[in-house]
């Protein structure tokens, strides 16, 4: 079972109609700094006096008459994006960390209020799990209508949740805890689960899926969830669940190993997205398929150059055992396929090719549709959720033959890596209406405005965006 943080995203937010003594928070653009609404000419002349330029993520507490804070003023730059990912009163993720106690509001004039909300719950989320948790009563907290608020933290809640279980070292999250966290999920939101693990799964012909994981003591799993009436849209969700990458026998470097408990990044994501989906009742069937699997080494460890037959009944060379993802990944999507939905949308921190041409900020995405290769980036920039569309050519497809099976699971060279391997999960998709590949960092370098150091569920805010709308149309 998941441990949640020391506080939940309801905890940064205080519901209801505003009152005096709420301390309310200004933009202030870098154009035009000092005529902000709702301030007093003695108050401007303090930020005059601090010399405040409106400067993007600096913000001062102007003083009240009874000594205490009046208000803050946040300076959001040139008033068009906070950040390079999104626009900028998503800025007001700073704040939720940084402020004294207390409870503020929005001035009217904040932006998009939704996304600055929603950047307030981002940017106050911590992961306390192994430290001594704080006293959830000493925060900063935001005010908000009741009116939009459940959309708002459910949202938040979704990311809180994908970024607790990539956070949660691989000692505390096994195939068997992703169980776990699936079947709270479900049972939070009334939809079904079904599991097949250790040899159950070459019964049940998930050959791939069981190669990866065998060599682990902790068997794994497909996990499979499904919630929405039957005759609705299907959109079917699979998340690369590994949640300790060793490399296998072709074993990873140490300094390559520190961060792969984050390698199950893509189940995180996709279980973050289907609480969304089911938290704001869109009207589709969901389903959700997560292959989740320890890579270890052990004398019983799948090895270069041997030949697995998939789910599809493709047979694969095994040309890297570090190129496990995309294994485990091929049984679940030749399952996800034969129920012929309308989307298969794929989450996995799958190739670092991905990292090296688009850095960790911006993930990598792959489609066959046209019209949702066209609408998703800009969607995705414009609520600070960015990606970036990369080509699935099938020239290169040639790069994954193999001498003595139907493909091999990479190319081994230094060029296309995160193209190839799309490729790679494309030829078990042949019966779905769309197919889109999202290749995640699935974490946070450094503190950004909106979140601290650590996982992120990236894209999923981005995909249950575009959902939202085409499926109210």
């Amino acid at each position: 079972m998941v441990e949640t943080t020391a506080w939940s995203a309801k905890d940064v937010f205080v519901m209801g109609s505003a009152e005096a003594s709420d301390i309310p928070i200004y933009l202030a653009s870098s154009a035009d700094p000092g005529p902000v609404g709702g301030l007093s000419d003695q108050q401007k002349a303090w930020l005059a006096a601090q010399k405040f330029s409106g400067a993007a993520k600096r913000h001062l507490l102007i003083p009240g008459p009874d000594g205490g804070i009046g208000s803050v003023v946040l300076g959001v730059g040139d008033g068009q994006q906070g950040e390079p990912s999104g626009p900028s009163e998503m800025l007001t993720g700073l704040l939720s960390a940084s402020l004294p106690a207390g409870t503020y509001r929005l001035a009217a004039d904040a932006g998009t209020m939704d996304l600055a909300e929603l950047a307030w719950a981002l940017g106050g989320y911590s992961f306390f799990r192994y430290r001594r948790k704080e006293n959830c009563a000493e925060r900063a907290r935001l005010r908000i209508a009741e009116a939009g608020a459940a959309r708002v933290i459910n949202t938040a809640e979704a990311v809180w949740l994908g970024r607790d279980l990539i956070n949660t070292p691989a000692s505390d999250m096994g195939p068997g805890d992703i169980e776990a966290a699936v079947r709270e999920l479900a049972a939070r939101h009334g939809a079904a689960v079904s599991v097949v693990a250790g040899d159950d799964l070459l019964a049940q012909n998930f050959p791939m899926i069981h190669a990866v994981g065998r060599a682990s003591p902790r068997p794994p799993r497909l996990i499979d969830l499904t919630w929405g009436p039957a005759g609705a849209p299907k959109i079917t969700l699979v998340g690369k669940g590994i949640t300790f990458d060793t490399g296998g026998l072709d074993i990873k470097p140490a300094s390559a190993m520190l961060l792969m408990k984050k390698d199950m990044g893509g189940a995180a994501t996709a279980l973050a997205l289907a609480h969304m989906i089911m938290g704001q009742r869109l009207k589709c069937r969901l389903r959700v398929i997560i292959p989740t699997a320890e890579n270890s080494v052990g004398g019983d460890a799948f090895r270069p150059g041997d030949v697995l037959t998939s789910r599809a009944g493709m047979s694969v060379e095994i040309g890297n055992t570090d190129a496990e993802g995309r294994l485990v990944l091929a049984d679940a999507l030749a399952l996800a396929d034969s129920d012929e939905p309308d989307s298969i949308f794929v989450f996995a921190t799958l190739t670092g090719a991905a990292r090296s041409a688009l850095g960790p900020d911006l993930p990598a995405f792959f489609t066959d549709d046209e019209d949702l290769g066209h609408k998703l980036p800009p969607l995705a920039a414009s609520i600070g959720d960015p990606l970036w569309r990369m080509p699935l050519w099938s020239g290169y497809r040639r790069h994954l033959d193999s001498d003595i099976a139907d493909m091999n699971n990479v190319w081994e060279s230094p060029f296309a890596g995160a193209i190839t391997a799309a490729l790679f999960l494309k030829r078990f998709v042949s019966k779905a209406r769309r197919f889109a590949h999202f290749d995640l960092y699935g974490w946070r370098p450094a503190a950004r405005p909106l979140g601290p150091k650590g996982g992120e569920p990236q894209t999923a805010r981005a995909v249950m965006e575009h959902l939202k709308r085409e499926l109210a149309s």
